[in-house]
């Protein structure tokens, strides 16, 4: 009888190794690659609760670290600063400190921190700010409330209170900022505005109004009214709080 791989219509067994594709199943990847895939894996599929902090903060170490272990470097932030949102807003200076982080890493970092701004940002945009005020306060903590030295911002708001402008007006120490009521007015004519919002942080965490506080915002009050401008209130951002001198009573 002749062999089937000679007859007409037959496949030469002796090919077919050669020709069937490889069907069995790929390897499971081992090490630092197959961490990484199941780490990915776990957090498409379940989402941001499906991973611990220093995980996800693995992941965005993952590509400015492509070659090291990152796990390490992770836990090492979370020790150096408390929580993954505290690592991300941390200064450069002071992330580029952590064993491992290099200029990628902590670029990689802060870039999560400007999304994260931008996102909660643009929830604040266009919309009639006294409106969305729960919003506009998500906002401001993500903007102010990780911040190591003192920042006092305004909310320049056009004739239907939305966002004109958000503008840092003064950067000082870890408990004072130089504030000037006519710098404040001029901007203010610059942008067209007919309303404001002073917002500044307390690096200290805690949002109590000091006296200067206080003085400071009757002045730009008082200066504001004479061309017509509102103050709507003056925020101070604490660590996880605020306070509105509106609602306490004070404006």
């Amino acid at each position: 009888m002749k062999n089937s791989s000679t007859i007409p219509g037959f496949a030469d067994v002796s090919r077919i190794d050669s020709l069937t594709p490889d069907i069995r199943p790929a390897k499971i990847a081992t090490g630092t690659d197959g961490h990484r895939a199941r780490l990915r894996a776990r957090f498409l599929q379940g989402g941001p609760a499906a991973v611990a902090e220093h995980e996800l903060i693995e992941m965005v170490l993952f590509l400015a670290v492509p070659r090291r272990d990152t796990k390490p470097i992770a836990r090492a932030l979370l020790a150096r600063f408390g929580s993954f949102a505290a690592a991300i807003s941390a200064p450069l200076n002071q992330l580029m400190e952590v064993d491992g982080i290099g200029e990628a890493g902590a670029t990689s970092l802060k870039i999560i921190q400007a999304a994260a701004q931008r996102l909660t940002r643009a929830e604040v945009l266009y919309r009639p700010v006294l409106n969305n005020w729960d919003r506009l306060m998500e906002y401001l903590q993500a903007v102010l409330a990780r911040e190591v030295v003192e920042q006092f911002r305004v909310l320049f708001l056009d004739n239907r209170n939305r966002l004109l402008g958000d503008e840092t007006q003064g950067v000082g120490t870890v408990n004072h900022t130089p504030v000037y009521p006519r710098e404040v007015i001029k901007r203010a004519l610059d942008l067209r505005a007919t309303a404001i919002i002073l917002v500044h942080n307390h690096p200290s965490g805690d949002p109590s109004p000091s006296v200067q506080d206080i003085e400071m915002t009757k002045e730009i009050k008082a200066a504001a009214a004479a061309l017509s401008i509102v103050l709507h209130d003056h925020v101070i951002v604490g660590n996880g709080q605020w306070l509105s001198f509106r609602k306490t009573g004070l404006l």
